[in-house]
């Protein structure tokens, strides 16, 4: 009976409180184990950087982890300054789309035969680059127009493989896209997704679209980005809500921006200006400071603190 399946799937989180909160309306929430969730976006709009603080939070609940890399441009270095620890994340780079889904199906199935019930986390980065088995073999360099529409039929034949086994596994599939711009597109949206076609949103549990917006200090030598992250589809809540996000190069993502406009929403918080109250405590703070009072466990923020780590 229907009454008798597990529809809460386990959460895993993004590393950031509000991107939480649009995907799970939970603060201490995040991407769902298994479903498929996707970030896309245009270049350097954080979606790698995303996708490494998944992999970081399922190490710190040690889970098993897993990057599939076609970018072949996944830092080391980077990962390990976000708090990857590279002894726990098992690393492959298939050339092809075709050898990238067989990769991922191939390292869930060996991981089950000696554990059956401990998470698994994949993170694809990225689809869009993954060429597909023609195109690999095809001579020369111009391409045609059905190359395309190929491996968009590859990638829906893969999908429906793999979607199957991502419950009963208990498998996070983490995909990277891109948007890419049609040419001569005069009227409505000229944006579309770089891989996958039309098939590929039918599967997703959750997709995200990324984009930025500023950037953090000097303008000739930024320290970070700051953007946004619009829930395009959500099999958990309802879509399209939107958060903001803030990336520190030297950091990785800033867990509090963009939280304070969800706690208005909620009514933890009120706003007078530039200043916002704790409703139940009194406790007023400016935004620049609510990062420093939360770490420092200040008791005026305590029903946010309290918040944070509800389960």
């Amino acid at each position: 009976m229907l009454s008798e399946q597990e529809l809460t799937p386990e959460l895993i989180s993004t590393g950031a409180y509000a991107l939480n909160k649009i995907i799970s309306g939970k603060y201490n929430g995040g991407i769902p184990i298994g479903m498929i969730t996707q970030f896309i976006g245009q270049a350097s709009t954080a979606k790698t950087v995303f996708g490494t603080h998944i992999l970081r939070e399922a190490q710190r609940k040690s889970y098993h982890t897993v990057i599939i890399d076609s970018e072949n441009a996944y830092s080391p270095k980077f990962a390990v300054t976000l708090g990857i620890n590279p002894e726990k994340l098992i690393y492959a780079a298939p050339p092809t789309v075709e050898e990238c889904f067989d990769t991922i199906e191939k390292i869930i199935n060996s991981i089950r035969t000696e554990d059956s019930d401990t998470p698994i986390v994949v993170f694809y980065d990225s689809l869009a680059v993954s060429p597909s088995k023609a195109e690999m073999d095809a001579e020369g360099y111009e391409g045609n127009n059905m190359q395309g529409a190929t491996r968009a039929k590859t990638i829906g034949a893969a999908l429906r493989k793999i979607n199957p086994i991502l419950r009963p596994k208990n498998v996070a599939l983490v995909l990277v896209n891109q948007i890419r711009t049609k040419v001569g597109v005069m009227y409505g949206d000229p944006r579309t997704a770089a891989a996958g076609g039309n098939a590929l949103d039918y599967y997703l549990g959750v997709n995200l679209q990324t984009s930025k917006t500023d950037v953090v200090g000097d303008k000739e030598s930024p320290t970070g980005i700051r953007g946004k992250v619009l829930n395009k589809k959500n099999k958990l809540i309802e879509p399209f809500k939107v958060c903001e996000f803030e990336l520190m190069f030297n950091e990785g993502l800033n867990p509090y921006y963009g939280l304070l406009p969800h706690l208005e929403r909620d009514g933890i918080v009120e706003r007078g200006g530039s200043w916002y109250t704790v409703k139940s405590t009194g406790k007023k703070f400016q935004s620049a400071h609510l990062k420093d009072l939360i770490e420092s466990e200040d008791e005026g923020v305590k029903p946010i603190i309290d918040l944070l780590k509800e389960e």
